[in-house]
């Protein structure tokens, strides 16, 4: 019995650094999601600034995606 135990704490550990990877994903594609959003919205808003906002979008997404990078790697 103990060793089942055992078994099953070993498994858990698993599946903890899983859910901890899979919730950081998940919040990088949230995190992506919201700021091409928000771009796009301010495209229409003002075209002329197009430029401008691209890159600040592809600043946002990429400190977005480094999330999850930091939950798959630590």
């Amino acid at each position: 019995m103990i060793e089942v135990l055992a078994q099953a704490s070993e498994q858990a550990q698993g599946i903890t650094g899983s859910i901890q990877a899979g919730l950081g994903c998940l919040g990088a594609a949230i995190g992506v999601g919201i700021v091409g959003m928000k771009a796009a919205e301010a495209v229409g808003r003002n075209p002329d600034a197009s430029g401008q906002i691209l890159v600040q979008s592809i600043i946002g997404m990429a400190l977005a995606e480094a999330v999850a990078f930091y939950s798959l790697f630590l």
